[in-house]
């Protein structure tokens, strides 16, 4: 039996689940599980997997209600296209229109550690991001189906490992793995819409593309915020893998996900097929409620997040994001913790707009965590911030942002190595400012200061820019 659709609407759904269209100012594409699937819209740049601008939508002949969702446009002067190389002659708009979109974008980034910290140096380095989306119908196979594909490269070096902090003052420069040289397929899935408010996934997931809370800039830290503990709560790298196998649904109200939740393997295989260790640790459940807020007449969302895992964790051992050589061989007993939970509370709220343009927001952002504070080495996380399109008139493509992050580490953890690497709580604050150039050319220049995990070590000072191209 065949899946109906109202065609104007399914095509907005389309893009909610599948995240090929403008979610907020300056965020990465949030395919199924995300914050929000619409939060304030967007007033920096175009989200990186799509890297294209919205045409005016045509009247809809079928309906005479409200008008079809546009498809992305590639036109424009050299000035004014969304990317750099335009339609390619008109290859892109032809592809599109027979259902296959891809972005290619590179983000280069220097940063230096000017003060504190474990040496004041500077590193560059830098990743190219390959985005492939097809449209199961427009491609000749059936309505409701797509595929996502991501891709990777990630070379150079990095400035994490001067910090002596635990998360990554640059975290799209750890994945999918720290520093040196590797190109991967980190994401594949594919989404089969049963109707315009429920969807189910699977493949293997890139859980980064996956989480997107409006005013940060987005969890790979390629628009926004930079350090980690600005861009996702970072207590749920303890349970959930950056690129592994899963699965799950989602729910939709008014194209925004009120109820989503995946079942993933526990081991992160973004640089391996995984086929080898197929959940043979347990699994991973994470689950979401998202509800669409209109305090003060004006748009935001409260959220509950949960992760479990069944899964055996050393105390050192497979800890997303953190310099473990920093703490390799400090530790006389590395003890074994079986299983691990985090329970999360977001929240985001639009304040205004800059001008009468409603395209051009600025809010608050907020997260609160607890975890089981035995195998993860977070007990608590908190972070607030403010951020959204540039105040300054003339700059109405540009964005920014100013975070505060404090995490309580646990008591096991702090107890590992007290003589040797003594432990305490970290916190840092964060600002950005991201330039538009182009449309498709971004400069970001971004400030931070850290009190880093390890007690001996002092307050890290870390100044850099980062440069990001659409293609």
């Amino acid at each position: 039996m065949a899946i109906r659709f109202h065609r104007a609407r399914w095509a907005a759904i389309a893009a909610t689940v599948c995240g090929y269209s403008s979610y907020g100012y300056g965020q990465e594409p949030a395919p199924i599980v995300s914050l929000t699937a619409e939060p304030p819209a967007a007033a920096a740049n175009p989200p990186a997997a799509t890297a294209v601008a919205p045409t005016p939508a045509a009247p809809c002949p079928e309906c005479a209600a409200p008008a079809c969702p546009s498809l992305p446009s590639y036109a424009g002067t050299l000035c004014d296209r969304p990317v750099l190389f335009g339609d390619l002659g008109g290859a892109r708009s032809k592809l599109r229109d027979c259902g296959i979109t891809f972005n290619v974008y590179t983000t280069q980034f220097g940063q230096a550690v000017t003060s504190g910290g474990l040496a004041h140096q500077a590193e560059y380095g830098g990743r190219v991001d390959y985005l492939l989306h097809l449209d199961g119908q427009k491609v000749g196979l059936w309505e409701g189906l797509f595929v996502d594909l991501h891709g990777e490269t990630i070379y150079g070096r990095s400035a994490n490992g001067l910090t002596g902090a635990l998360f990554p003052i640059s975290v799209g420069q750890t994945v999918p793995q720290p520093d040196g040289y590797v190109t991967a397929l980190t994401g594949v899935k594919v989404t089969q819409a049963l109707s315009e408010n429920f969807a189910l996934f699977a493949g293997k997931i890139n859980t980064a593309d996956s989480y997107n809370q409006p005013f940060t800039g987005g969890a790979m830290g390629l628009n926004g915020f930079m350090n980690m503990a600005m861009v996702l709560p970072p207590t749920l790298a303890r349970t959930v893998p950056y690129s592994t196998f899963g699965g799950g649904f989602v729910v939709l109200k008014d194209k925004e996900p009120i109820i989503s939740a995946m079942v993933l393997d526990p081991n992160n295989t973004p640089t391996v097929s995984g086929f080898d260790t197929f959940f043979d640790r347990g699994v991973t459940i994470f689950g979401q409620l998202n509800v669409p807020t209109q305090f003060f007449g004006l748009k935001g969302h409260q959220g509950v997040l949960g992760s479990y895992s069944n899964s055996k964790y050393l105390a050192l051992d497979d800890l997303p994001f953190f310099l473990v050589q920093q703490f390799r061989g400090a530790a006389p007993v590395l003890p074994t913790e079986t299983g691990s939970w985090s329970v999360t509370y977001l929240f985001d709220q639009t304040l205004g707009n800059f001008g009468c343009d409603s395209t051009l927001p600025w809010g608050v952002f907020g997260n609160a965590s607890i975890t089981d504070g035995d195998a993860n080495p977070i007990h608590w996380f908190a972070n607030f911030g403010v951020g959204g399109a540039s105040p300054l008139a003339r700059r109405p493509h540009d964005t920014f942002g100013l975070g505060y992050f404090y995490a309580g580490m646990s008591d096991s953890f702090k107890s590992l190595a007290p003589r040797f690497v003594p432990l305490r709580d970290e916190q840092g604050v964060e600002y950005f400012y991201n330039m538009a150039i182009t449309p498709w050319c971004h400069l970001t220049s971004d400030f931070q200061v850290v009190t880093p995990v390890r007690g001996n070590v002092t307050a890290s000072v870390a100044s850099g820019v980062r440069l990001r191209i659409d293609f």
